[in-house]
């Protein structure tokens, strides 16, 4: 199994969509944003004709009002890469979503049931205080945890205290203490990302531009006008896409979004790496070694028998 993670807007799709080109590969999509139907311009989502020539795997496979998971990722995932070897072919697993990874990877902690008063005890002081503090006594409970969770992220701040209290343990010890799925497999990893971060975020910028240049805005407005979505369902909030949706509900000018937008997306990059470079297990790679890159899956490949296509 070979896995491409990376930050978002660092070319993962073309890089992927190049190896697939070149050798038995089936992507399988590693992206919480990618599995919604009709969320297809602000997710950069691989257009229709190049996932008819090339297989893709969990992608529109949920209505935008839906919610999805970590847990239901890795059953899906784990069902994808049995099917795609016994077509004698090899999953690249793409994406950027790194606690689908990791659940997949690593496997998933029993964690304690949802504790409403708890929740509400903890919503309250959020209110009163603000998420931000609400991180830091997380960062003194769980530093490797908070490491990993933006200061303003309520959902997963919540979870992560509510966890510490119930139990008494850490949740990143006790997402540590579990058996990945995937044991026996043979597993490469890499991380595509750019040395010099000035280019991620130039790169995170323009590709913003040439998202609302395909229509995003109209892609938005078509889905607030459903009817049956608001802002605080998973899928609106993704990023581009809540930015968005404030404009259109008269929070801010378009401008003022776009700006908000291209923020939150190198945000979550910054995010994204903080969380990759603890991947031991993972090898970086520079946007400019995609050539090497390539041959160096193909000559792997044919060793085992799966020559180039």
């Amino acid at each position: 199994m070979l896995v491409l993670a990376g930050p978002t807007g660092a070319g993962k799709t073309d890089w992927a969509i190049r190896a697939a080109e070149s050798a038995p590969l089936e992507i399988v999509s590693v992206d919480s944003a990618l599995v919604y139907r009709g969320l297809d311009v602000g997710t950069a989502k691989p257009a229709r004709e190049v996932r008819a020539r090339i297989p893709h795997h969990l992608i529109d496979i949920c209505d935008a009002a839906e919610s999805y998971s970590a847990g239901r990722f890795a059953a899906d995932a784990l069902r994808a890469i049995r099917e795609i070897h016994a077509r004698q072919r090899v999953p690249l697993l793409v994406g950027g979503t790194m606690l689908y990874l990791r659940a997949l990877l690593e496997g998933l902690a029993t964690l304690p049931a949802a504790s409403a008063p708890l929740r509400s005890e903890l919503d309250a002081r959020a209110e009163a205080l603000g998420w931000p503090a609400l991180h830091a006594e997380l960062a003194r409970l769980d530093p490797q945890a908070a490491a990993r969770i933006a200061a303003n992220d309520g959902q997963r701040i919540q979870r992560a205290l509510e966890v510490c209290y119930t139990t008494g343990e850490p949740i990143s010890k006790l997402q540590r203490a579990t058996v990945s799925p995937l044991a026996g497999f043979s597993v490469r990893y890499w991380i595509l990302c750019p040395r010099d971060r000035e280019v991620l975020k130039q790169r995170i910028a323009l590709r913003f531009d040439s998202m609302m240049a395909a229509g995003f805005l109209d892609e938005v407005r078509r889905l607030r006008d459903r009817g049956d979505l608001s802002a605080a369902q998973p899928s609106m909030r993704a990023v581009g896409y809540r930015q968005l949706w404030a404009h259109l509900d008269g929070e801010c000018g378009l401008e003022e979004a776009g700006r908000r937008a291209v923020a939150a997306t190198r945000q979550l990059a910054k995010r994204q790496l903080t969380w990759m470079r603890g991947e031991r297990r993972a090898e970086w790679l520079d946007p400019a070694a995609q050539a090497s890159w390539i041959r160096d899956i193909c000559h792997e490949l044919a060793a085992i028998g799966l020559p180039a296509t």
